[in-house]
């Protein structure tokens, strides 16, 4: 049991790695503007045309007491809301969420079942935009059928985080609760970065963050969220002269020499030792000065819980500021 939920943590992690890479990334940052805000009062009548996450012109749902989610972010902030009791369908890696009743029916991201999904009479479906990264749409005979469905991409930026929430609370009707999960995200990011720009701190390091281990890494650069957390905490992505989720060698890696190394794959066993026996990587100065940390996997999803992983960052960079 213990080597199967490990296998499905790293099946996770590598399925949101090569989707978010196949997909891009594009499409939810730039749709939203200040016309267009979730908190606008005449968007949250029902029938009132909005735009959703993709920029797509919608209608709300009358009805939200059945409700599918096809991605672990978005069932997560759905839990969140206290709409648990709503969900009759998530996909796999949803079961994994807190407060999701395990008996759920569960479907394939990547190719969910349009006939049994319809089948189970939902008033709302949340897809992801990982469901459309082999250029096919699987929720178009959905539609057809009359079944309300609303698609949100990754968001790479807070700001896409939290535009995301406020979405997904407006098509809930959850708005005055997502708008306390967006101020209380906000209020914790602040408290934070408020102590670190008032340690007026000279030195900046340099992090490498490992989203799928070796042999096969993944890192992040530019236009991803955690590259922004990274700012915000005013170190220095050693990749942040590229742009979006990358394929990168251990060469480049000790070549860089990073001063702090993330890891989220704490799925597997005695993960820092592993990073620090890899050869050649002796002479890097965070493997030389200890300085290796599991970072917990919310880092891999983009919604409010991501400041769970922003936390542990705070703390691994900045000790004597963040106990």
């Amino acid at each position: 049991m213990k080597f199967l939920k490990k296998l499905s943590l790293i099946l996770t992690t590598m399925l949101i790695v090569f989707s978010l890479v196949a997909c891009g990334q594009k499409g939810n940052e730039t749709s939203i503007t200040e016309e267009s805000s979730y908190n606008n009062e005449e968007n949250k009548e029902t029938g009132k045309e909005v735009l959703d996450r993709e920029g797509n012109s919608i209608v709300l749902p009358e009805k939200i007491d059945r409700i599918i989610s096809l991605a672990p972010s978005i069932t997560e902030t759905l839990v969140d809301l206290g709409l648990s009791d709503k969900l009759v369908a998530v996909d796999k890696y949803s079961l994994e969420v807190e407060g999701v009743n395990k008996d759920l029916p569960v479907f394939d991201i990547m190719a969910p079942d349009a006939e049994q999904i319809v089948a189970l009479e939902p008033d709302v479906i949340f897809g992801t935009g990982m469901s459309k990264a082999n250029s096919t749409d699987p929720f178009a005979p959905i539609v057809e059928m009359g079944t309300f469905v609303t698609v949100i991409p990754t968001s790479n930026s807070i700001q896409g985080i939290i535009d995301d929430i406020k979405f997904i609370g407006l098509v809930t009707k959850t708005e005055e609760k997502a708008n306390e999960i967006v101020s209380n995200f906000e209020s914790e990011l602040k408290e934070i970065t408020d102590k670190i720009e008032n340690a007026n701190l000279t030195e900046q390091k340099t992090v490498y963050f490992e989203t799928s281990p070796a042999p096969s890494a993944y890192s992040f650069g530019s236009n991803v969220f955690l590259n922004e957390f990274l700012d915000m905490l005013k170190v220095k992505n050693i990749f942040a002269d590229q742009e979006g989720w990358l394929s990168v060698s251990e060469e480049q890696v000790v070549d860089k020499n990073p001063d702090i190394i993330f890891t989220n794959a704490g799925y597997l066993e005695d993960v820092v030792n592993q990073i620090k026996n890899r050869s050649g990587w002796e002479n890097i100065n965070a493997v030389k000065n200890d300085k290796i940390y599991v970072i917990d996997s919310s880092s891999s999803r983009a919604n409010e819980n991501s400041i769970k992983a922003f936390k542990e960052m705070a703390a691994a960079i900045y000790p004597e500021l963040f106990s």
